[in-house]
């Protein structure tokens, strides 16, 4: 049994060198960087340019809580901040 299971690890080992990764190593940090731009710009949107009032529908707000999407843009920053920064280093 011994035998089997440290046959079963070399192999799996020998294997885990020769496989390559989606996108590269880097897949998280591609990730992060995405979605902390997409948070900072869209929250950043809502507030500079609210939808028209012909494009809302009954229940819609006239404009984004400015405090709450400020916070929401300011994750955002430091999520893509952080993510360029692990990318170019």
């Amino acid at each position: 049994m011994t035998t089997l299971f440290a046959v079963v690890v070399a192999s799996t080992t020998e294997k885990a060198d020769d496989v390559s990764l989606f996108l590269g190593e880097d897949l998280i940090v591609y990730l992060v960087l995405a979605f902390g731009a997409a948070l900072l710009f869209g929250n950043l949107a809502a507030v500079i340019r609210p939808p028209e009032r012909a494009d809302r529908k009954e229940g819609d707000l006239e404009q984004a809580p400015v405090a709450r999407s400020m916070v929401m843009a300011a994750i955002g920053l430091v999520a893509m901040i952080w993510a360029l920064v692990s990318l170019l280093a």
